[in-house]
């Protein structure tokens, strides 16, 4: 990871890994998890893999978006925009494999220069994978390999888990090129990251689309076009969709009450927050809430 993104790094969002002492997320998840079934657009220094196991889903990469069946999956590069959603509302199960670039060893290890190399700003953005094309159908074969080792065994190996984790990385670095693009490009990023970091830091506290823009040292009109271009929202309604996912993480794992999410969470009011999150959600946050504790007790 470049000096650059170590300095972003603290904006991005945080990962809860399976272990605290092993920076990997290997997890099953389904669509309907999210709000509307959209993942809230985000990114991470660490690298991601999706595989579709029933469904398909749209996905959404740095601008960019790509339509995913079941049996294939994706490789999204560090750092890049991204999130998963199904446009009709419609289910799917997904295994994701986070890795952080830690696990290539020490900021001085060859390892750790060659991950720099390949899951940088100006590499590929992303890798579909395919089931049809047979090294990508090995990594897909790798990821469900994974998840069986994290999930399905009595004790975990931890050197078979860094051991393929650490593969996977491998594999798709050999594919990824150098991607055609102009210098200005990093610093359009730099400003995006800024920007949505900013909202990831302060999103509790008032913020105005002048204070989203200073953060990114762009005017408002650039600041609004740049949100359009590559993260395909306008920054209130990014603004919007993190608060309303802190405040179901807070429904879900906290006893506060709706006032005190709704305040922690940057609405004006308890009132105001039900309003928004039932437009967002379909349900007020007190259903919401029943609803997936029902669920969490099935």
């Amino acid at each position: 990871m470049s000096k650059l993104l170590e300095v972003f790094s603290d904006l991005s969002e945080r990962l809860d890994y399976n272990f605290p002492d092993l920076s990997l997320y290997v997890r099953k998840g389904n669509l309907h998890q999210f709000n509307n079934y959209a993942a809230a657009c985000h990114w991470h220094p660490d690298v991601e893999f999706i595989l579709v196991l029933e469904g398909s889903m749209e996905y959404f990469v740095n601008g960019k978006t790509m339509h995913i069946d079941q049996g294939n999956g994706i490789f999204v590069n560090s750092n890049r925009l991204h999130y998963g959603y199904s446009q009709d509302m419609i289910d799917c199960t997904f295994i994701v494999v986070v890795i952080h670039p830690s696990l290539l060893g020490s900021s001085a290890s060859r390892a750790r220069s060659y991950g720099e190399q390949k899951f940088g700003a100006n590499m590929d953005d992303f890798l579909l994978l395919s089931d049809q094309i047979p090294w990508q159908r090995e990594t897909l074969v790798s990821l469900k390999e994974i998840y069986e080792e994290m999930h399905n065994c009595n004790i975990h190996n931890p050197l078979r888990l860094l051991s393929q984790a650490l593969s996977l990385c491998a594999s798709i670095g050999e594919h990824l090129q150098q991607k055609p693009g102009h210098p200005d490009d990093v610093q359009l990023w730099t400003n995006v990251w800024k920007m949505t970091g900013y909202i990831h830091q302060h999103y509790e506290h008032k913020i105005t689309l002048d204070d989203i823009a200073a953060a990114g040292t762009v005017c408002r009109s650039r600041c609004c076009i740049l949100f359009n271009t590559y993260v395909g929202q306008t920054p209130n309604a990014y603004l919007t969709r993190y608060r309303i996912q802190k405040s179901c993480e807070m429904l879900k794992e906290t006893n506060r009450s709706i006032c005190e999410i709704a305040m922690a969470c940057g609405f004006q009011s308890a009132s105001y927050f039900s309003s928004i999150f039932r437009k967002q959600i379909g349900l007020v946050p007190q259903d919401y809430r029943k609803e997936t504790l029902q669920n969490s007790n099935n």
